[in-house]
């Protein structure tokens, strides 16, 4: 009896022995194989860690290097591995995350290819479960048929008629963080202050996504802001981890401050939702969400009745996608060119005097903002050299032949933009350097290929809220060039750190001085 009671649970010994000898064994080695036979080589692989371990090694040696603030060559310092990586084994390599196959590129028509022409073949890769809980499966991360459908609904809102109609309010945002600052700078009798800009911001653009996307409340938004950020914290130290099967509903406590952390974003986000479709009988609204609900609302035959082509769990899942792309990548923007103002402060002011001579010392409008030609050449070399998003990554759906190389299905692609965006074949002799004249003639002339831009991604699946960022990051730097000088304060440790966007590690102190005006 005993014997016939063991079979089972030996069966079940035997299957998973040969699930881990095909998957976490087999697998690895006859892809590597596979890729050596076309000339494509990486570090090997190490059972179930992958090249996990020696990244995080390699990271952890170069966290305390220190870089001197004309040098914008961080590379060294966020992806380490990629440069030993590209330096032994050339371009492409293979390198591997836990037992799952990464293909890194560096070359644009590659790229070009993989986001463009073959977008369809090349979908989203699969998240990792705690950027999931924290972005949110809306329209950056969903793909096919659904993708199509998330999209459709949301463009209208993002048509640049109804972006510039959210002027006013970016701008009524942004005067209430700076009229602080203002306040405090003229009872010190050198009219500065000292200002963590980098934490104003995120407030600023949290306030703002708020209100232009969902007509909430300031506080609502700090609650989503705050679990948001909190939620980034754990999902950046969990990144390396070997995924082990069931771990995650192990009541630990990360795990347990996770779950409180998800409910209470959702909790907050479906506050909003709920208020929102409360008040349908005066009309959805003109922000963003009010605009979304009035894309996914159809009227069903004969007027009577109607239904969301999005349902409500998708449209808590936009929600939680577009607060965290709101505030999160237009505050980096901020930060890092708010960083190259002060360091180049030549171009401090030829922005202070664009915007005199555009719109004068009124509040900044849609039409004014327009014409801010060197605004925008600040803006786009800042996203050039410090892009909040570093890597993007893709998946094959089947073996897709790119250039000279084929890629099996099933394989993540990463895509290096920071290492692109300092290609000299591309950008020139000064591709590490700070010249937004080479923007001068638009970003398709900047460089020698005219996608060489990748900070808001090309192809179908571009990043659709990039005028809404844009316009945003540039109702603020008026705003704020209007009332202030700012420099770095001596405190200020220039060391740009990878927490899934490109962040200074040590925050960005400013001194800011009034103008007298």
């Amino acid at each position: 009896m005993a014997s016939f009671a063991a079979l089972p649970l030996a069966a079940l010994l035997v299957l998973a022995v040969s699930w881990a000898w095909e998957h976490l064994v087999w697998r690895p080695y006859a892809i590597a194989r596979r890729h050596r036979a076309q000339g494509i080589h990486g570090p090997p692989y190490r059972f179930l860690k992958g090249s996990n371990e020696e990244v995080r090694r390699m990271k952890a040696e170069t966290a305390d290097v220190v870089l001197d603030v004309h040098d914008h060559n961080y590379l060294p310092r966020v992806a380490p591995h990629f440069l030993k990586w590209r330096a032994q084994y050339g371009e492409p390599f293979l390198f591997w995350f836990g037992a799952k196959p990464r293909i890194c590129v560096f070359d644009y028509e590659l790229v070009r290819q993989i986001l463009s022409s073959k977008s369809g073949h090349f979908p989203k890769n699969d998240a990792h479960p705690n950027v999931l809980e924290l972005l949110g499966k809306g329209l950056v991360l969903v793909n096919g048929v659904d993708w199509v459908r998330h999209r459709r609904v949301i463009n209208p809102a993002f048509a640049m008629d109804k972006i510039k109609a959210m002027t006013e309010t970016m701008v009524s945002c942004a005067q209430r963080t700076f009229s602080v600052f203002e306040d405090q700078a003229c009872k010190n009798t050198n009219r500065e202050i000292l200002v963590e800009f980098d934490k104003a911001v995120q407030g600023l653009t949290a306030d703002i996504i708020s209100h232009t996307a969902f007509g909430s409340s300031y506080k609502l938004g700090m609650e989503a802001f705050h679990a948001q950020k909190e939620l980034q914290s754990i999902a950046i130290s969990s990144l390396l981890n070997v995924q082990i099967p069931g771990f995650s509903y192990l009541p630990t406590k990360r795990n347990r401050r996770k779950w409180m952390l998800e409910k209470k974003l959702r909790s907050t986000l479906m506050r909003v939702i709920n208020s929102r479709l409360a008040s349908k009988g005066s009309g959805y609204g003109n922000d963003l969400l009010g605009l979304m609900f009035e894309g996914c609302t159809t009227t069903v035959q004969g007027g009577k009745q109607e239904q969301l082509s999005l349902s409500m769990e998708e449209i808590l899942h936009e929600c939680k996608t577009f607060f965290f792309a709101g505030y999160e990548t237009t505050s980096l923007l901020l930060t890092w060119t708010v960083f190259l103002l002060s360091v180049y402060p030549e171009w401090q002011e030829r922005l202070r005097g664009e915007g005199l001579r555009e719109g004068g010392k009124g509040n900044p409008t849609g039409d004014n903002l327009g014409k801010l030609k060197e605004m925008m050449m600040v803006l786009h070399e800042a996203l050039r050299l410090y892009g909040p998003a570093l890597f993007m990554q893709r998946k094959t759906i089947t073996d897709m032949v790119v250039g000279a190389i084929t890629i099996p299905k099933d394989h993540a692609v990463v895509i290096g933009a920071p290492f692109m965006h300092r290609d000299k074949k591309v950008w020139g002799e000064d591709a590490d350097q700070f010249n937004p004249m080479r923007f001068a003639n638009g970003v398709a002339r900047a460089a020698k290929v005219p996608h060489a831009l990748l900070a808001f991604s090309i192809g179908p699946r571009a990043c659709i809220g990039q005028n809404f960022a844009m316009l945003e990051a540039k109702s603020v730097m008026v705003t704020v060039l209007q009332k202030f000088s700012f420099a770095l304060s001596p405190s200020y440790v220039h060391a740009p750190a990878d927490f899934l966007t490109l962040q200074p590690k040590f925050g960005l102190p400013v001194v800011m001085k009034l103008l007298d005006i």
